[in-house]
């Protein structure tokens, strides 16, 4: 892996600090109180001010640490445009905070409907369909219990009030961002319409491109039934077409890196080696919850189980999509997932149970 893929900046800026990754492209960390405990963001300069590559958690720290930075690294200049590579909130929580002061903000339409709608969608506890979701996907009753009487999270208690007007993009759109030309691709799987940009040497790359780590690929009560995973493929084999040894990625978390056409057929590699897996585990008949030993390896605490959870269902779906394993209901709720010996479990799926 050393050979392939290379880090030329081994050392993150500093809390409040920015790196030079390019000529008028600065590298910023912001702070997540979670395992990832950060996220990437790109300041680009333009002749009246900068433009930002998505922000951080909406917090008081995020408000107090972006101060520090507009005044410092940014130099006091405005910043004019926010690019929300997606919608998840530890990269546009703070898009309409900026856009308060006056920035445009641009995304995807369908990012931004689904945050938009996410920050209206508050919750005291978990709904209807979530609790069926994790019955169904075989979460322990006394886990499931814990989780009804919760708060769960909103998507509101990390992400400033998003006003209603953006700026669309979508696949093939050019862009002038910061003196380069860059067009923009369009990766799905980990999040809806996820918006890359690649210029000749460089590529924004949000969490479709990550070094090292893999983004979450999560089925969700909303859309119970979805395979993401095929998605996610897609996309990996689509974007690899565009992908150079050499060119610049900048990821929303972990290093900027070099080696993009093997760091896309390494994660199609990952996902393929983890259905195997799952399909010789599920020769007996597990849950989605029973399933984490075959696809982690490791073990799986209550912080990680919901991610967890969700990618388990979105492996077992695919499988199915595929005619390669067939579920049924069991009697405590729960659908038990078997290895398919024909093909007739795909045809089953889309009628549904």
């Amino acid at each position: 892996m050393a050979e392939q893929i290379l880090f030329p900046f081994p050392d993150p800026p500093p809390e409040g600090t920015a790196t030079e990754v390019a000529s008028g492209i600065l590298w910023l960390r912001l702070p997540l109180p979670m395992a990832l405990d950060h996220v990437n963001v790109y300041a680009l300069e333009e002749d009246d001010g900068w433009t930002l590559v998505d922000g951080g958690f909406h917090s008081g720290r995020s408000a107090a640490l972006w101060e520090r930075l507009l005044a410092g690294p940014l130099g006091g200049r405005p910043v004019r445009r926010f690019i929300g590579t997606h919608h998840h909130p530890d990269h546009i929580g703070m898009a309409g905070w900026f856009q308060a002061r006056g920035a445009e903000l641009v995304m995807t339409r369908t990012a931004w409907l689904t945050a938009r709608m996410l920050t209206l969608d508050m919750q005291d506890r978990p709904t209807p369909e979530s609790l069926r979701f994790w019955r169904e996907a075989g979460l322990p009753p006394e886990r499931l219990a814990a989780r009804a009487a919760e708060r769960p999270f909103n998507f509101a208690d990390c992400v400033h009030p998003l006003p209603a007007g953006f700026t669309r993009i979508r696949e093939g759109d050019r862009m002038r961002i910061g003196g380069r030309d860059w067009q923009i691709r369009i990766g799905h799987g980990h999040a809806p319409a996820h918006a890359t940009f690649w210029s000749e040497e460089i590529v924004l790359g949000g969490d479709q491109l990550l070094p090292g780590i893999s983004a979450n690929i999560g089925v969700y009560p909303t859309e119970p039934e979805a395979d993401p995973l095929a998605e996610w493929l897609e996309s990996c084999a689509r974007l690899a077409q565009h992908a150079r040894p050499g060119q610049l990625v900048l990821p929303g978390h972990k290093l900027p890196f070099t080696g993009l056409p093997f760091r896309l057929a390494q994660m199609a590699s990952n996902h393929h080696a983890a259905l195997e897996r799952l399909r010789a585990w599920i020769a007996t008949p597990r849950s989605a919850h029973g399933c984490f030993p075959a696809l982690f390896r490791r073990e799986i605490g209550p912080a990680e189980e919901g991610l967890a959870l969700v990618e388990a269902v979105a492996h077992l779906n695919h499988l199915m999509r595929r005619g390669e394993a067939r579920r049924h209901m069991g009697p405590e709720g729960a659908w038990l997932w078997q290895a398919a010996q024909d093909g007739g479990a795909a045809e089953q799926f889309l009628r549904g149970p």
